[in-house]
């Protein structure tokens, strides 16, 4: 029986979010665990961050484990899978991490190009990989992946990051596609300026590409990143918190 406006509890449901020691992964694992979800925090150097934001999600009343882990690395996100077992399988899958590099394009190396879509493209697929055969036994996920508004405008940064993000929105195309019928959808955000250390540090963001004149919040993603994670009915859809600077 089909019910009109039915959501998805996430009580008992078990989130890795990677890359959320802090800015847009700490505000949705925050937020996911607000709304029932147990946690794995991922993160790669800073631990006292990361077990910053585990305490503040066992206040919460919610189970979490910090897991260190460059999710880059397909042995590494093996070893990130495995450790929070005693928490249960993964059912929601949240692709935040990602490095911000802005260069000119002069000086973009070969190196540079290559580490940038490990870190932005390449961990997705892992991580992706890694979750699909619990989930896919379970009949029951959520996956949504963190892209940009570079994806569609090219953003401030540079090609290959406007790149590693444009290809997150090809994955969540197909793996929306091709996992529709069982019970696992596959959606992408894509942020403008976000008020993060990745932006303000970056000299090209200027409130002033922005259509309502501000940077966005990490909160504001992370409310959309709870919404996917509660709705089983919208798969394969970029969902754009942009301040106006792209509209679809």
């Amino acid at each position: 029986m089909c019910m009109l406006g039915a959501v998805d509890d996430l009580h008992g449901k078990v989130a890795l979010v990677t890359g959320s020691s802090r800015g847009i992964g700490r505000a949705i694992a925050l937020a996911l665990a607000k709304a029932g979800a147990s946690v794995v925090v991922n993160f790669v150097r800073r631990l006292e961050e990361a077990k910053a934001v585990e305490s503040e999600i066992r206040a919460l009343g919610q189970r979490c484990i910090s897991v260190q882990s460059d999710v880059s690395s397909a042995s590494d996100v093996e070893q990130l899978i495995r450790t929070p077992e005693h928490l249960g399988p993964i059912g929601i899958l949240v692709n935040n991490a990602g490095i911000s590099r802005p260069q000119p394009i002069e000086q973009i190396t070969e190196r540079d190009w290559e580490e940038v879509i490990a870190a932005n493209l390449k961990s997705c697929f892992l991580v992706t990989q890694a979750v699909l055969p619990a989930m896919r036994a379970r009949k029951w996920g959520r996956i949504v992946n963190l892209s940009s508004v570079a994806a569609q405008v090219g953003g401030v940064v540079g090609p290959h990051y406007a790149a590693s993000k444009a290809g997150m929105l090809g994955l969540t195309h197909y793996y929306a596609r091709l996992l529709a019928k069982e019970g696992i959808t596959v959606n992408a955000i894509a942020p403008a300026l976000v008020e993060t250390e990745m932006v303000t540090s970056n000299p090209n963001a200027r409130r002033e590409n922005i259509p309502v004149g501000r940077f966005g919040l990490p909160e504001e993603v992370a409310e959309v990143a709870v919404m996917l994670a509660r709705n089983g009915y919208m798969t394969g859809q970029t969902v754009n918190v942009n301040g106006g600077w792209f509209m679809s």
